[in-house]
């Protein structure tokens, strides 16, 4: 949260209330849009890898879904670099929903709220992340199922 507030992207907020509206069950598609550009916070300036990077950043708290939506929603460079280049596979619908609402969002639509009102959609969906069991912890830490409780 701390890292959006920083960036304070109203793009990224009317992506996410867009998606919300059309895709109300798809949780990590919201994230998705969300989360889209939180690679440009992180190393600014390196615009040809910022959506590796936002996955590689989200996908210890968030999963792997949202992390490989976040770096596939980006528009493949000219140089044919990363980003966009990867294939969607099963998610290529949700890619291509992710990436007009993207579009859409560009034009000064309805207000889509405020960057604290995701905060408990960011909490369900890291909870039932790390119910999954992902193997490492947002801090670099194992994390997954106890199965030694001694």
């Amino acid at each position: 949260m701390e890292l959006l507030h920083a960036g304070r992207d109203d793009h990224a907020l009317r992506t996410a209330a867009l998606l919300r509206r059309s895709h109300p069950a798809d949780k990590e598609l919201q994230l998705a849009g969300l989360l889209q550009d939180i690679g440009r916070m992180l190393r600014p300036g390196d615009g040809a890898r910022h959506a590796v990077l936002a996955a590689e950043a989200v996908r210890p708290l968030l999963g792997e879904r949202v992390a490989r939506l976040v770096r596939l929603q980006a528009p493949a460079p000219a140089d044919g670099g990363a980003g966009g280049a990867d294939r969607p596979g099963e998610d290529a619908e949700a890619v291509a929903t992710l990436r007009q609402a993207r579009e859409a969002a560009g034009a000064s639509g309805p207000d889509a709220g405020v960057l604290e009102d995701w905060r408990p959609l960011l909490e369900l969906v890291a909870a039932g992340s790390c119910r999954a069991g992902n193997a490492i912890g947002p801090l670099g830490s194992p994390r997954g199922p106890i199965t030694d409780v001694r």
